[in-house]
């Protein structure tokens, strides 16, 4: 009996609009393997071939004195709304993007193989943008006004400007919720949140799943 895919969703939304945070909650309602995009960026960077390729296509200024990316430097040559920014974006995303997609393509495989969870949670800002849903078997699009959101970034350090160019790099979130499978508000009582979404998660692909093994 050959086993069932785990079903795999990916989560979205807005600068600020608690990916990481709801999917940690609903590790504790149900069991789940989390997917992090950012993570997995985090060590795309520390690859010689990615760190080369960033050399020749940016200033070497963006490495700290241990021959690391520094992120912050790099995110100011990134985000902002001159078109230098646009053109380098674009080029940070041709070299990162595959390299990521292909970190997050051995770790999916590693977790079906595993069957150690009922659920993948892919958490990816960029999910949409990079092409990441084909590897999803839903989205789900967190709802929270751009208020709280911006005051949940701002607790993080950043400065609303930061806010606002990261936004604008990111698709519409018009877009992300019509290409999203549900929608869940996440802008009060984040177990509340993370509790409407295990219901949704059981309604709609926990059956299909069970109904899959049953019929193997």
């Amino acid at each position: 009996m050959s086993a069932v895919p785990i079903p795999v969703i990916g989560i979205i939304g807005g600068i600020g609009s608690g990916k990481t945070a709801i999917a940690k909650v609903l590790g504790q309602i149900m069991s789940i393997c989390i997917l992090d995009a950012d993570r997995a960026g985090h060590e795309v960077l520390k690859q010689p071939e990615t760190k080369e390729a960033l050399k020749v296509a940016f200033n070497p200024k963006i490495f700290d004195h241990l021959g690391e990316v520094n992120r912050s430097e790099l995110a100011r040559l990134v985000f902002g709304k001159e078109e230098r920014c646009r053109q380098s974006l674009l080029q940070l995303n041709e070299i990162t993007h595959p390299r990521i997609h292909n970190y997050l393509e051995e770790q999916l495989s590693e977790l079906q193989r595993q069957q150690t969870c009922d659920v993948i949670i892919l958490d990816a800002a960029l999910l949409l943008e990079a092409g990441w849903s084909e590897s999803c078997d839903a989205i789900v699009y967190l709802e929270v006004p751009e208020q709280i959101r911006l005051q949940r970034v701002q607790q993080r350090g950043w400065t609303e400007q930061q806010f606002r160019d990261r936004e604008a790099s990111q698709l519409p979130l018009k877009i992300k919720s019509e290409k999203s499978d549900v929608t869940i508000p996440n802008g009060g009582n984040i177990e509340t949140a993370a509790q409407k979404l295990a219901i949704w998660i059981q309604s709609n692909l926990m059956q299909t799943a069970t109904t899959s093994n049953e019929k193997h």
